[in-house]
């Protein structure tokens, strides 16, 4: 049975969710769920705009024909490659023969790489900035290379100014009937989810959203249509200014995260008597995730939203704890910048991981070391907690009177 949400007189919502997924991409735990949207325009032509994941193609086309209502469709707008959002192709060529699918010169070089299907006389290659008419709504095409993949494109309905975002304002989670963000409490119910999604999917590319939204930003958008998770409809400037200070590497709050591993509790002590201490001192928001039993997607995030953070491990095998090497190593790749780091390291007989952390984080753009950094040797001790209480005064200062109570 067809299920479908109305966005204007003329522009249909055909998408649907997929609750079953535990992974998305095979890596981030998505335990709401995930939503695959996909809109669809009816004018004196039809257009489709991107396609959904295989897992729920049969529901996506039930959708499609109860909205087209015995009309052909006319075109099928692929902003994005990737296969959550072009697994559906293939049927909807075998459904409607005389559909023409609309893409850039890399979008068809990737269609061909993944399902090699015939597509003689039905491709129409478009370049930055051509249009199609379907009648009195026109569709403006712009290119957003690497976010996140190359292909990538969005396109802008200029009658309704409706702008659909390809993954860009997108969010994990599946839709639980309330398709708009003011159907919903997004602070509370989404998001961690989308700030998760941003930091994870999209976080490498800070650069390439820049000039992305300083190409957009000239334009008169009512809706940002995305291809996961709500639309916005309101307050548009929310999402717009979130993903201004993410792709510029600025914490969205002064906040601290301590991220800790810990062999036999005693790193793990010493995190919960500094994060007693920053409670006390008046800051607020403070995040604890043990890195072994947190996936690092989490901790991505915590970094997208913390100003500060406070590294704690032990050495192992005369290195950095494995699951905290991860992170770091996530970091770089997600090319994180510009935030405060403190460090505890932990050591029975040679504590040196405190140095390998300080020499990575050396390497990252605008990661500033805040002194002292604090060694442990086997387990907190009077000098520790000592130490503990000048790193928290020390972080407390360099997150400034924000945050007090």
């Amino acid at each position: 049975m067809y299920c479908t949400r109305t966005l204007t007189d003329f522009v249909s919502w055909v998408g649907g969710t997929d609750r079953r997924l535990a992974l998305f991409e095979n890596l981030f735990p998505i335990p709401r769920g995930i939503t695959y949207n996909s809109y669809l325009i009816l004018d004196e032509k039809t257009a489709l705009i991107d396609t959904v994941d295989s897992s729920i193609t049969l529901q996506f086309l039930e959708n499609i024909q109860f909205v087209l209502n015995n009309r052909p469709l006319d075109y099928l707008v692929i902003n994005h490659m990737e296969p959550d959002h072009c697994a559906s192709i293939a049927q909807l060529l075998l459904y409607y023969p005389n559909l023409k699918l609309v893409g850039n010169r890399k979008t068809f070089e990737l269609l061909h790489q993944f399902y090699h299907l015939e597509l003689t006389g039905r491709t129409i290659p478009v370049r930055e900035n051509d249009f199609l008419s379907l009648g009195s709504h026109t569709l403006r095409f712009a290119f957003a290379p690497m976010v996140h993949w190359p292909e990538v494109m969005v396109t802008y309905e200029e009658k309704e100014s409706l702008l659909f975002s390809a993954d860009a304002f997108g969010s994990f989670g599946a839709l639980n009937g309330a398709l708009f963000q003011d159907e919903m409490d997004f602070d509370r119910e989404w998001l961690p989810d989308a700030r998760r999604y941003y930091g994870n999917i999209v976080g490498k590319y800070g650069s390439q959203v820049q000039r992305a939204m300083e190409k957009l930003s000239c334009l008169n958008i009512q809706m940002i249509c995305p291809l996961h998770g709500p639309v916005w409809r309101k307050n548009i400037d929310y999402i717009w200014n979130k993903y201004s200070r993410w792709s510029r590497y600025e914490p969205e709050e002064q906040a601290v995260a301590l991220l800790y591993a810990s062999m036999y509790g005693n790193t793990e002590n010493a995190v919960n008597l500094l994060a007693c201490k920053l409670a006390e001192d008046g800051v607020k928001s403070i995040a604890v995730h043990d890195v072994s039993s947190t996936h690092v997607s989490t901790l991505i995030a915590e970094v997208f939203r913390c100003s500060h953070l406070v590294l704690a491990v032990p050495t192992y095998n005369n290195g950095i704890y494995p699951e905290m090497l991860n992170f770091l190593h996530d970091m770089k790749a997600l090319n994180l910048q510009n935030r405060t780091v403190a460090l505890i390291e932990n050591g029975s007989w040679s504590p040196v991981v405190g140095e390998q952390m300080r020499a990575f984080l050396e390497g990252l753009q605008g990661m500033r070391i805040l002194e002292p950094v604090i060694t442990i040797r086997s387990a907190p001790s009077a000098k520790t907690l000592e130490e503990l209480e000048q790193l928290s005064k020390n972080l407390l200062s360099s997150l400034g009177t924000a945050i007090r109570l």
